[in-house]
């Protein structure tokens, strides 16, 4: 088949990277989101997508707004695209796009749909504790991610799984399922199955309050915001933003996994919600939270490299009574 590859972030290479791998299909172009200024000195950066397809000579695509972009539009009508494959492209593809290829506009979703449809799923999935996730890849229309579904593929998701490892599992597990779904799309093996909209839940954009933290929640909660935002999240201390990357949540009914289980007959002392409770040597410190306490594993303090939060305590010379906030 004759593809046009829609997709932007480090999150489409490993799907971009098989199709040039495979001698099955041909590529015919790329289209990515315009180049953007980035770093101190504000250069133009060129998305990830892009860098991998002009290694490849591939013709590369990128308008400010396709559905205004005649240029592009002409482009890919002349394409003779069969198929038009879109994974993390970040623009809505219009109604006249959807209809060119023969075979249709196919997305891969970093989902089960019909839950978590919308810009940021694996996110949001986390920061929802949920135990379970998956790909999928639909046939797109003129919703948000409310296509008919093609193929799905689900994985469980650890209590200490973050959003930059589950990202990348997706992102292979999503270039495999799309290969799949090719083949069979191609030989009239697949029936495509509509979305249920009352089973329907979204994944909206990420706000920098979402990286927030706020000690009066209980240490559950505060985890999965800290593993579904990680890096990002941040508190304050001793007046300076820390980040939080990795935590783990000290609460009876939460069995701890490998290689935790050992912190589970912890002495820890009641303490306001913030304060350090707990130094635990080689491992991190304890925070007191509304709700049980949060190990902090991994921080990374304002203009300084991320560490092990074990360093952290060495270098600064953590001491419990101390708080965040």
């Amino acid at each position: 088949m004759r593809i046009v590859f829609f997709g932007t972030p480090s999150f489409a290479l490993p799907t971009l990277e098989k199709l040039l791998a495979t001698e099955k299909h041909t590529l015919v172009a790329v289209v990515t989101q315009p180049d953007k200024p980035r770093g101190r000195g504000n250069q133009l950066s060129f998305s990830p997508v892009k860098q991998l397809a002009l290694q490849y000579n591939l013709p590369v695509w990128q308008p400010k707004r396709l559905r205004k972009d005649e240029e592009t539009l002409t482009k890919l009508k002349d394409s003779q695209g069969d198929v038009f494959v879109v994974v993390a492209y970040g623009q809505i593809l219009p109604p006249e796009v959807l209809k060119m290829p023969r075979l249709g506009c196919i997305n891969v979703h970093a989902s089960l749909l019909p839950e978590y449809r919308g810009a940021a799923p694996i996110q949001w999935c986390l920061y929802d504790g949920k135990t379970e996730t998956g790909v999928t890849t639909m046939l797109m229309d003129e919703g948000l991610d409310t296509g008919d579904i093609l193929l799905q593929a689900s994985t469980p998701i650890s209590l200490l799984t973050t959003y930059p490892e589950l990202s990348q599992k997706l992102a292979f597990m999503g270039a495999d399922l799309l290969l799949e779904t090719l083949d069979k799309w191609e030989k009239g093996e697949i029936t495509p199955i509509p979305q249920d909209d009352n089973k329907a839940t979204y994944a909206p954009l990420i706000r920098k309050e979402d990286y927030l933290i706020n000690w009066h929640q209980p240490a559950i909660k505060i985890h999965n915001q800290i593993r579904a935002f990680s890096p990002d999240c941040y508190t304050t201390f001793r007046g300076q933003i820390l980040k939080i990357s990795r935590s783990l949540p000290l609460v009876d009914n939460i069995p701890l996994p490998p290689p935790y289980q050992h912190l589970s007959s912890l002495d820890i002392p009641q303490g306001k919600m913030g304060e350090i409770v707990k130094i635990v040597k080689n491992q991190g410190f304890v925070v007191q939270t509304a709700e049980g306490w949060l190990l902090i594993l991994e921080v990374q303090l304002a203009g300084k490299k991320l560490q092990p939060a074990a360093s952290f305590v060495n270098g600064m010379r953590l001491q419990a009574g101390e708080a965040l906030q």
